[in-house]
């Protein structure tokens, strides 16, 4: 048995192995980037075929979306898709639990109030009995997101839809290229939101956003709303007239570019992708008290972030607190060269924002409906359990040529069990 990195072994990953780029950036970006500064034709607004424009008929085009609007960054995505559909003070919109801040925020931005839901014990995705038993006469909107690029219970989202006339906006960030019974996530709601932040799956070189939706006036009412509510038409000389409420959420054509040179390799890459991760999860699947990412039957999971959960009992360890295994591990793998990090330190309804009623201030918009900040500690059993159990990587396994490295994390995953004696004693040490 080799002897753990932590207690004064060799690590299994050698530490030249540890920086892993993404996103790639390859001579294909440098000329799009080059060529859109060259074209002088930089905004959103420019008469006729621009960078932007490209990227959304090519986005549309690859993944079958029927319009799709660029926008500044995901964010700004959500909070246009909500504006859209005239979310605004007094509404409530639903949404998970377990999320990046934005997902919540985005509401906020709209003076409504965010429910939060919590989620399954498998797929942390918002957990549909949950929407139901949160639904109200104010509820203007279901924001359910596919978390780490897992799809969400979208046949039982969109049939409460239906059921109660409630319109669903899908953050779709970490997911772009992931599918729900052969239908891409983003078109199966009302409307999909992406983001093309640096880190994600398909990139931008900084930050960048994408709506798409099959409504053709909710399209036309999204690019109104990135351009200070004016319109802006091919062929059309701009007139600056608002036609209703607008920011000024344009993205710019150098980003563009760039996303619409990584698309053109999103094929090869998501093929790569997809034989690493399922070599490396089916490995780990075989080692006790591990739960690895698993995705709905009849979907596509495209691996945005790797979660694994931990069960003390799975260990021989009963009456161990899950923080206490978790703790050890993350010690143990990240010392083996594994890089284990948490992802989101509390469920959202924690965050000082919501807890405290900070939004705009003097309470706005919960002063609107009423309703109570959220109590940090109290509710969302499932989603305080998965924080609490729960490490993920990052990042690193999105580079196609990440499958040596994947490799390695295995022989480290195995190593540590193999030490399971240790494990066992550090975390009862821990708890």
């Amino acid at each position: 048995m080799s002897k753990l990195a932590a207690l004064g072994g060799t690590a299994v990953v050698p530490r030249e192995w540890r920086r892993v780029e993404w996103p790639l950036v390859e001579d294909d970006d440098r000329k799009a980037v080059i060529d859109a500064l060259d074209g002088a034709r930089l905004v959103s607004d420019t008469d006729g075929e621009n960078p932007v424009s490209v990227l959304e008929e090519n986005w549309a085009r690859r993944f079958g979306f029927a319009h799709c609007v660029a926008v500044s960054n995901g964010t700004a995505a959500l909070s246009l898709a909500l504006a859209a559909l005239g979310v605004g003070p007094g509404d409530e919109v639903i949404v998970p639990a377990l999320s990046f801040i934005a997902t919540g925020l985005a509401p906020v931005h709209q003076m409504a109030v965010p429910v939060f839901a919590d989620i399954d014990q498998v797929t942390y995705n918002i957990d549909p009995d949950d929407i139901e038993h949160r639904i109200t006469d104010r509820t203007a909107a279901i924001l359910p997101v596919h978390l780490h690029g897992a799809p969400a219970d979208m046949d039982r989202i969109t049939e409460i839809s239906a059921r109660y006339g409630i319109p669903v906006v899908e953050d779709a960030a970490q997911a772009p290229g992931a599918t729900h019974r052969d239908r891409p996530v983003g078109g199966i709601g009302a409307v999909g939101a992406f983001s093309l932040q640096v880190s994600k799956n398909i990139p931008t070189c900084g930050e960048g956003g994408l709506l798409v939706t099959g409504d053709a006036g909710l399209a036309q009412a999204m690019r109104r709303g990135r351009q200070f509510g004016e319109v802006i038409e091919s062929g059309r000389e701009r007139d600056y007239i608002s036609h209703g409420l607008g920011w000024n959420y344009k993205m710019n054509g150098l980003q563009a570019a760039f996303t619409t040179a990584q698309l053109a390799r999103f094929g090869e890459y998501e093929s790569a992708r997809q034989r690493n991760v399922a070599r490396f999860l089916g490995r780990l699947a075989a080692l006790p008290g591990l739960q690895v990412p698993t995705a709905l039957p009849e979907t596509t999971h495209v691996w945005h972030i790797l979660r694994f959960r931990f069960d003390p009992a799975g260990f021989g360890l009963d009456g161990v607190r899950p923080e206490a295994l978790r703790s050890t591990l993350r010690r143990l793998l990240r010392a083996e060269g594994v890089p284990m990090s948490q992802y989101q330190l509390m469920p959202l309804p924690d965050q000082k924002v919501f807890a405290d009623r900070l939004g705009f201030g003097s309470g706005y918009p919960w002063s609107v409906t009423g309703a109570a900040g959220t109590v940090p500690g109290e509710g969302y059993p499932v989603t305080r359990a998965v924080i609490a159990d729960s490490l993920t990587i990052q990042k690193r396994h999105l580079n196609p040529r990440a499958g040596n490295l994947l490799t390695l994390y295995a022989d480290a995953f195995e190593k540590v069990w193999a030490n399971s004696d240790m494990v066992a004693a550090l975390a009862k040490a821990a708890s």
